[in-house]
């Protein structure tokens, strides 16, 4: 079973829209049985808060539910435990190679890097702006399955 941590900042807005969005993807097209998700903060700013109020609505609008979910943080062990490190920006991206010394297995990438843009999810939390996190989240998770599932 491959094992994917989606990242964002305090993962209350970013990364769980992603684990929440994959999930549903897996559910839905195949491969819950072989994918398992889960997502965490590079901070500890927001541990034990639930997703933020927008970014709950935004799933919500899609039919998406994410009760249940609190804000956890990444820690130096969890390299090993996962198979694919995906966060949402370059800041993430320095802090988990800061956090582990480096990625020397080559797990860590930003979301959208699967995609052919590239480039980084902007955090709604200081753009306001859920509706574009949510696409950009859902363009990185169509690619990261495609990825997975669909380029073997």
């Amino acid at each position: 079973m491959k094992k994917i941590v989606f990242v964002c900042h305090g993962n209350i807005c970013r990364s769980p829209m992603a684990e929440f969005v994959f999930k549903r993807m897996l559910t839905e097209r195949g491969g819950a049985d072989k994918v398992e998700v889960c997502s965490m903060a590079v901070s500890a700013e927001e541990l034990g808060n639930p997703v933020y109020p927008p970014a709950r609505a935004e799933l919500l609008r899609h039919g998406i539910g994410c009760d249940g979910k609190y804000a956890v943080r990444i820690g130096k062990s969890d390299y090993e435990k996962f198979d694919l490190i995906i966060c949402m920006d370059d800041s993430n991206l320095r802090s988990l190679v800061r956090l582990f010394g480096g990625d020397p297995d080559g797990k860590i990438k930003k979301l959208l890097d699967y995609t052919d843009r590239g480039g980084s999810v902007a955090d709604p939390w200081y753009t306001g702006d859920f509706s574009e996190a949510f696409s950009d989240v859902c363009e990185g998770c169509e690619a990261v399955y495609a990825h997975l599932f669909e380029s073997k």
